[in-house]
Parts: structure tokens; C-alpha cells; sequence
């Protein structure tokens, strides 16, 4: 297991769900999922190439969405090609912690996993830099005096 990560074969069968077939790629869907899309990758990006440790350890890809499928449950009344935001709370992770649009909605395993493992080789020498451009030193309740304690501080 790697920060919090196994594989899992079965990966519908341990979470409950069901897959359905997929129109323009291969791969399943899930059927319990009210808002799905199909994808392909168009470009990777890789980040922090000037970084020797980061070096092809952070990608993000870039996507072409094909197919958009809406469960008729949240979709707006009288305009079939807009959700209705009043009927879905999408599932949003935000510092490692599941929310939906009205609040926290379960614990996440992954918000046990120590907060060093996240930490990259140049946090020390970001945190220094904060400390020493912060704009907002020495004023007591600035709202960006919090930024140096979010590098770890």
C-alpha cells in the first residue's frame, strides 16, 4: 500500500457499485453515478521537470470529454441539457476530506495518512521563502498571515 493507495481488482465489487459499458471508450461506467463522462487522454503534462526529486513524479493530463451521460434525476426542469444544482451535491475531496456542496460528508482513509508523506524535498526552502516575502508580517489577524503555517509553520 502506498500512501494510503492498494489495488484492487474488483473495484466495483468492493465498493458496491455496478458498471455499465461505456459508448465511445473501454472502459465501464458507473451505473449508480448520476453525472458520467467518457474521456480520452489528449496530452500529459508533466510538472516540476526542473526539479530532480519531482522529476516525473507529478503529471496531469489533459482531457477530451466524448460522452456526457445525466441522470434524469438532477436535471433542471424544463431545460434537458442543464443539471439542476439544487439536485446534485457532487462528492468534492478538499485536503483529503470528502464534502459535498453542504458540508463534510465522511471520514476519508486518506486523511489518516500522515501529512509528511505529502511533503516534497523543497519544503523547507519554500516555507524559508514565505517567511521571508510574507507581505504580512508582524500584523496580527491579516488574512494572509496564515499562508507561512499553510507551508507547514
Amino acid at each position: 500500500m502506498l500512501k494510503g493507495y492498494r489495488f484492487e481488482e474488483n473495484k466495483f465489487g468492493i465498493a458496491g457499485l455496478t458498471g455499465c459499458p461505456s459508448e465511445t471508450i473501454n472502459a465501464l461506467r458507473v451505473n449508480e453515478c448520476p453525472v458520467q463522462m467518457e474521456a480520452v487522454v489528449m496530452a500529459i503534462h508533466k510538472l516540476a521537470e526542473d526539479e530532480p526529486l519531482q522529476h516525473g513524479k507529478i503529471i496531469t493530463f489533459e482531457l477530451k470529454i466524448n460522452r456526457v451521460y445525466l441522470d434524469k434525476s438532477i436535471i433542471m426542469d424544463n431545460n434537458p441539457n442543464r443539471v439542476d444544482p439544487d439536485r446534485w451535491k457532487p462528492l468534492i475531496m478538499s485536503f483529503q476530506e470528502f464534502y459535498t456542496l453542504g458540508g463534510k460528508a465522511h471520514e476519508s482513509t486518506l486523511s489518516e495518512i500522515p501529512e509528511n508523506l505529502y511533503n516534497t524535498h523543497d519544503r523547507k526552502s519554500a516555507q524559508e521563502e514565505a517567511a521571508r516575502t510574507s507581505q504580512c508580517k508582524g500584523k496580527p489577524g491579516n488574512r494572509c498571515s496564515a499562508y507561512p503555517r499553510f507551508l507547514g509553520n
